[in-house]
């Protein structure tokens, strides 16, 4: 099970960090992505880390805003998000896999989480 928390309404320009928790399972050697979706719009994949190879990939629309980290001792991914813009408004899912590849968006995930709501509005 994949948990999401952190996120909530926050000011364009402002930032917030977004919490995905692995639960029952290490996410020591999986891969694992953010994706989001906006309201009429198609689920777009965003960020990904490999824990077996360090290997980070990050998509046009966030490089250089969003950042990864990992915290092995509480089994958590972070995404880091500055600079928030009203167009990044939109649920955000982790998801994690123990083979597919970082790059890789597509729905093959053997785990997804529910979602956090990420509100970017002045």
């Amino acid at each position: 099970q994949l948990v999401e928390s952190g996120g909530g309404l926050v000011q364009p320009g402002g930032s917030l960090t977004l919490s995905c928790a692995g639960s029952g399972f290490s996410l020591g050697y999986y891969l694992i992505a953010w994706f989001r979706q906006a309201p009429g719009k198609e689920r777009e994949g965003i960020s990904c880390i490999s824990r077996r190879s360090g290997i980070q990939n990050f998509a046009g629309s966030v490089k250089g805003r969003f950042t990864i980290s990992v915290d092995n001792a509480t089994n958590t991914v972070y995404l880091h998000m500055n600079n928030l813009k009203p167009e990044d408004t939109a649920i955000y899912y982790c998801a994690a896999d123990p083979t597919l590849y970082c790059g890789y968006y597509g729905s093959n995930f053997s785990y997804w989480g529910r979602g956090t709501q990420v509100t970017v509005s002045s």
